[in-house]
């Protein structure tokens, strides 16, 4: 794809394959926003809102669920 192609939003690269749905679910009940998933979350998904911890873009998860392992708490779940 050369440079205008980009600029000008070129998709036909793009295959429906490629782009993965990513859903989270963060249970906010159990969640004492130790912020530890955000720390080590890779592409910067979560956010503390208040005393919890929320979804900031699911839409740039790439579903390593580094914040599933690390939660003390197990309140996140990736699909």
């Amino acid at each position: 794809m050369g440079l205008i192609s980009f600029l000008k939003g070129d998709k036909k690269d793009c295959k429906k394959e490629d782009i993965a749905e990513c859903h989270i679910d963060v249970n906010t009940v159990d969640c004492d926003g130790c912020e530890k998933c955000g720390i080590a979350c890779p592409n910067n998904v979560f956010i503390l809102d208040g005393d919890v911890i929320v979804v900031r873009d699911s839409q740039v998860c790439k579903s390593c669920k580094v914040c599933m392992a690390i939660c003390p708490n197990d309140c996140i779940t990736v699909n």
